[in-house]
């Protein structure tokens, strides 16, 4: 009886801290606020900027800004038309363009801070390109993935103990944990997300390119030429953790219709 009753009261704990996923409805657990996430978020974004180099191409930094500021704009204009403009509190936007080659691969941390690499910039092409990698990377800070994944670790480590908990038990654990949530310690600041999570985000991101004004039959194409870049060897960084290519095409070419439901008229 004691057995089922605990089990029952965890249960119930669980569930009060559950939140949903904006556009999918998707439960994720939620141990963490955004408030206690956002500014170790921006504090470890603002070193990653510091040591730099931002990349001196203007043209392309200015195209990743305003793509950034279209995508950003959508964003607000879905949360807001479903009534959940108070999730993206604390948000204070950034795009910025790293000078890295070599590296292939885009983010966005917590709180609407984004960076993307020249070395991803051959691949996205253009700028609807561009549009396709940004509503994706947006698209992990709406559904709060840094949040959840943070959450996990947590109830993984500590139960359901609140994150000032955590910090007061043991400040150097706590810490770590937020450092973690934030990709903090790794030679890009992302996260390494699941597979369940690369797919909302496609899912997500499409939506929002949308709503910025294009074209989500480019989403796919997008991916066909990073297939052909990866030429079916060990997956570059901006890939290890996403579905395979083939999922992914299907998935972006079954979601057109939903996202074409919110193009502008």
């Amino acid at each position: 009886m004691l057995k089922k009753l605990f089990i029952f009261s965890i249960t119930g704990l669980i569930l009060l801290a559950c939140a949903s996923v904006a556009v999918t409805g998707r439960k994720q657990l939620s141990l963490v606020s955004n408030s206690e996430i956002i500014p170790m978020a921006n504090t470890e974004y603002a070193d990653v900027i510091k040591k730099g180099p931002l990349s001196t191409n203007q043209e392309q930094t200015q195209l990743v800004k305003k793509v950034g500021v279209k995508i950003q704009k959508a964003v607000e204009e879905y949360m807001a038309s479903k009534g959940l403009s108070s999730e993206l509190q604390g948000f204070a936007w950034e795009f910025n363009l790293i000078d890295d080659p070599k590296t292939v691969n885009a983010w966005c941390m917590p709180g609407g801070k984004v960076a993307f690499y020249t070395g991803i910039m051959p691949i996205c092409k253009d700028e609807t390109g561009i549009a396709v990698v940004m509503g994706h990377e947006v698209a992990h800070a709406i559904a709060n993935h840094g949040r959840e994944r943070m959450s996990q670790q947590m109830f993984a480590q500590y139960g359901l103990s609140t994150i000032g908990a955590v910090l007061g038990q043991n400040p150097t654990a706590g810490q770590q944990l937020l450092m973690q949530a934030v990709g903090a310690g790794t030679n890009i600041g992302m996260l390494k997300f699941s597979r369940e999570h690369e797919s909302e985000a496609d899912h997500i991101g499409l939506i929002f390119m949308t709503m910025a004004g294009y074209d989500p039959n480019q989403a796919p194409i997008f991916w066909e030429r990073m297939s052909s870049m990866s030429g079916g060897s060990e997956p570059m960084e901006f890939l290890s953790t996403h579905p395979s290519h083939a999922t992914r095409i299907a998935d972006l070419k079954g979601w057109i219709p939903e996202a074409l439901s919110y193009k502008k008229k």
